[in-house]
């Protein structure tokens, strides 16, 4: 994970823990936890709204947003 190993990820906890004390760790979790799904959320959301496929009708010709060039 990132290259860090056990030993690192360990000493990063127990830092965290001085740091902000055994009360405040599960909240700041569960706000990391819920900034992350939203962020995969607006992510997966975007990329719904962005289509960049040519769109064709019933003939196959190519249609709307593309040069003219490209038409028949």
């Amino acid at each position: 994970m990132f290259g860090l190993g056990s030993q690192e990820i360990l000493i990063i906890l127990v830092i965290a823990l001085v740091v902000f004390g055994a009360g405040k760790l599960p909240q700041i979790g569960d706000g990391m936890g819920k900034a992350i799904k939203n962020f995969k959320k607006a992510a997966k959301d975007a990329e719904d709204v962005v289509d960049i496929t040519p769109k064709s009708n019933d003939q196959g010709k190519i249609t709307e947003g593309d040069s003219e060039d490209k038409k028949s």
